[in-house]
């Protein structure tokens, strides 16, 4: 079966992306494909590049990115990004900003990916905050 999922809460604020990368890493390992992870609202803090792992927690940045390794795409809403800071190179320079925030393995996105992703997809699954 192909799969989209949706992460919305933010890293360590919510069990969102606990539960999403759980959920991911065991379809993964039962050989089901994943169309796209799709990071919405606050789930852009997600691809935050910036981002330090507290101590004696997951590196959760570390994990997302891993699964990108398996053919997974780490799509970021463009929108939701833009408005909490997390910018790629060409955002960067629209908003003259002195850098970008996107981690690598992740790209920014307009909603209409996720339409396309569930169309594409068998099942879509949230994860919300």
């Amino acid at each position: 079966m192909k799969y989209t999922l949706a992460i919305h809460g933010a890293p360590y604020a919510s069990q969102s992306a606990q539960h999403g990368l759980a959920f991911a890493e065991a379809l993964l390992r039962q050989e089901h494909s994943i169309e796209r992870i799709f990071f919405f609202h606050e789930g852009v803090y997600q691809a935050l590049s910036t981002r330090v792992t507290p101590q004696g927690e997951e590196d959760l940045l570390a994990k997302w990115q891993t699964l990108s390794n398996h053919g997974v795409e780490l799509a970021v809403c463009i929108a939701g990004g833009i408005k909490r800071g997390v910018i790629n190179e060409d955002e960067r320079k629209r908003y003259e900003k002195n850098s970008n925030s996107l981690a690598e393995h992740f790209t920014l996105v307009g909603l209409g990916q996720l339409i396309s992703a569930i169309n594409n997809a068998d099942r879509y699954v949230e994860f919300s905050a």
